[in-house]
């Protein structure tokens, strides 16, 4: 059997992925060009535009793209995938595997939470910033397009997220044609622009960069809040690698995506270096004023395309937040038959819709919004940072002192950015930390209220050898044909649906199935390892099914499988025992008032286990039970 991993990296798919992977990971880095010198030379911290500061810059975005992008993710955090699936929540699955103090354990999941709550917030400005600084072409064209670039921005942002349901296979296949000739006429503009000005090439020399430093001293500190511009969409190229694997993402790295960015980044400083009026939008100043208009379309898409690689991220790992049961349940489609990590989340894609729009709504440019980028960008990166060298020691085995020494040189720049970006909180840099806080104190809270819950539902449980060694005692007055499937979250204790349906009708089926689905840390599980079967005395038969942190439980094909260790049931015909809980506030509550508020709220408003199992409804008996919580 091929291993996912494998699939994904067999080299008669390589070119397509590569292909696919242009339109899906690559788009959010891939369009940085159009804001990032311009944010630099003509933002609120502006730096002067003469020769030897953007020497200075181009050899701070060159290196940077080289440490950061090129060292740090594509060869260094890419080889933490979990079973080919990257993203903060496979990190911190990986890290929290050898780590069994409780200590560090909850030190982890905090920062693998935080981490993820600053992605969810990379994914609604990303879109928005992305879609608005392309629109904002229009001005460079014509000024008195300027009140058209908002409503423009939103009718394409909705057209957007409104092509998710497709899959991203397919959007891949259509955007990665457009991504191409994006990245080709990246280079091929900036290769212009540097043979008029070759000595602008100076700036691949990293002493221009530390010069800039020495000149400038604080206000060179201040400029990394928009260098880092440059490096968005290195937190989502990880997050969407298993929607293509590894080794297809590195390659289109290095033959494609980096020389094209380095070239334009080049051209737009050999713009400047030229006319340093360019700097009021050098990106588009650099195109011919005859192709400025198909300019701006194709920059369209392209920010169209950025805008996909972070929602797409965004899917990945709610899919891994619900699996390791850190946010509710909600309804996953797999959009892809052939490639497991494609996938789409419906009321996911819905929420980034309306938070994006309101927060183009609400910023209303670009370069408002670039004061809010930074922090979401460079905080998870950071955190990807630390959970990354956990890996490093526990899982690669690596001698401590190479681990510590690798990660400190990528905290000293993850922090040098990070730091740089707190000074731009009142611009705008507190909507990431805001919204990453307030995302952090849900996940959080979904998870306490759980082991809340667990902990009420282990005490009102009874043993379940117990009850079937009584039944050898006090038989049940009948036993009715059929076979009953209860679903239970813990294996050695009787399903409280079993208990309820029992005390009140005093009647059990001829067979019982008792099943536990298990989520293990790692993403997928093949099925010959997936069920253990138990059979027990009373036509009583426990069945315990392991599923990666990435998959989504199916009872039927769970049954079909029983089929192949001797258990034979038909789940059209049998009859399948849910326990409903309904909770219900406590006068000595077990959280904090507002933590309960929160926790009954979500957990009324997840979904339904029918749906999210794939029972047959036809086929379901609820039963009711409430805890005071």
């Amino acid at each position: 059997m091929m291993t996912h991993s494998s699939t994904h990296e067999s080299n008669s798919q390589l070119p397509a992925l590569m292909l696919a992977a242009l339109g899906i990971v690559y788009g959010d880095v891939g369009t940085s060009p159009l804001y990032t010198m311009k944010e630099i030379f003509h933002g609120p911290h502006a730096i002067a535009a003469t020769p030897e500061n953007v020497l200075g810059i181009l050899s701070l975005i060159f290196w940077n793209l080289i440490l950061v992008i090129s060292v740090k993710y594509v060869l260094f955090v890419m080889r933490a995938n979990n079973n080919g699936e990257g993203g903060i929540m496979a990190l911190m699955a990986l890290a929290l595997r050898h780590r069994n103090q409780a200590k560090q354990r909850q030190l982890l999941i905090a920062l693998g939470l935080f981490g993820t709550a600053l992605f969810y917030g990379d994914g609604i400005i990303t879109p928005a910033i992305s879609v608005l600084s392309a629109v904002e072409g229009l001005q460079v064209a014509a000024p008195s397009l300027h009140m058209y670039v908002q409503p423009i921005t939103i009718t394409v942002l909705v057209a957007l997220f409104l092509i998710q349901s497709r899959g991203t296979a397919k959007v891949g296949a259509f955007f990665g044609p457009i991504m191409l000739t994006w990245f080709v006429l990246l280079g091929f503009l900036g290769g212009l622009s540097i043979a008029e000005t070759p000595m602008v090439l100076e700036a691949l020399n990293p002493l221009h960069g530390l010069k800039f430093f020495i000149t400038h001293q604080w206000h060179a500190f201040i400029a990394l809040g928009a260098v880092v511009l440059a490096l968005t969409g290195a937190e989502a190229l990880y997050a969407d690698m298993g929607h293509f694997g590894k080794k297809p993402v590195e390659i289109a790295w290095f033959l494609l995506v980096l020389p094209a960015l380095v070239l334009n980044y080049f051209g737009q400083g050999a713009l400047i270096m030229r006319d340093s009026h360019a700097v009021l939008n050098p990106f588009y100043l650099l195109v011919p004023e005859s192709a400025i208009y198909p300019m701006i379309g194709l920059a369209t898409c392209a920010t169209v395309i950025a805008s996909q690689a972070v929602i797409s991220g965004a899917f990945s790992i709610t899919s891994q937040a619900m699996q390791m049961d850190y946010i509710p349940r909600m309804r996953r489609v797999y959009t892809s038959s052939e490639t497991k990590g494609q996938i789409y989340v419906p009321t996911m894609n819905h929420i980034l819709l309306v938070l994006v729009i309101l927060t183009v709504l609400g910023f209303g440019s670009s370069s408002q919004l670039a004061a809010a980028y930074g922090i979401a960008v460079t905080g998870t990166m950071m955190i990807t940072t630390c959970l990354t060298l956990i890996v490093a020691l526990d899982s690669w085995q690596w001698r401590p002192h190479y681990a510590y020494l690798t990660v400190a040189l990528f905290l000293l720049v993850d922090s040098a950015f990070l730091g740089a970006n707190f000074l731009k909180i009142p611009q705008g840099g507190w909507f990431p930390l805001l919204l990453g806080c307030l995302l952090f104190l849900l996940m959080h809270t979904w998870r306490r209220g759980r082991e809340v819950l667990t902990y009420h539902l282990q005490e009102a449980a009874i043993s379940l050898t117990g009850f079937i060694s009584r039944l050898k005692l006090k038989p049940p007055l009948a036993r009715v044909p059929g076979t009953a499937v209860y679903m239970n979250s813990r294996s050695l204790s009787m399903p409280h649906a079993l208990q309820i349906n029992y005390t009140h009708n005093q009647v059990l089926h001829e067979r019982i199935v008792i099943l536990t689905i298990t989520t293990e840390d790692i993403p997928f599980i093949a099925d010959n390892q997936r069920l253990n079967i138990d059979q027990l005395a009373q036509g009583f038969f426990r069945v315990t099914a392991k599923h990666g942190f990435y998959e989504t439980p199916n009872v039927p094909k769970i049954l079909e499988l029983c089929s192949s260790k001797g258990l034979n049931v038909n789940p059209a015909l049998a009859t399948f025992f849910i326990s409903r809980e309904t909770l219900i506030p406590s006068d000595e509550p077990d959280l904090n008032p507002w933590q309960e508020k929160i926790f009954i709220t979500m957990f009324r408003n997840a979904s339904s286990p029918i749906q999210f199992f794939k029972i047959p409804a036809a086929r379901v008996v609820e039963l009711g039970v409430q805890f005071e919580i």
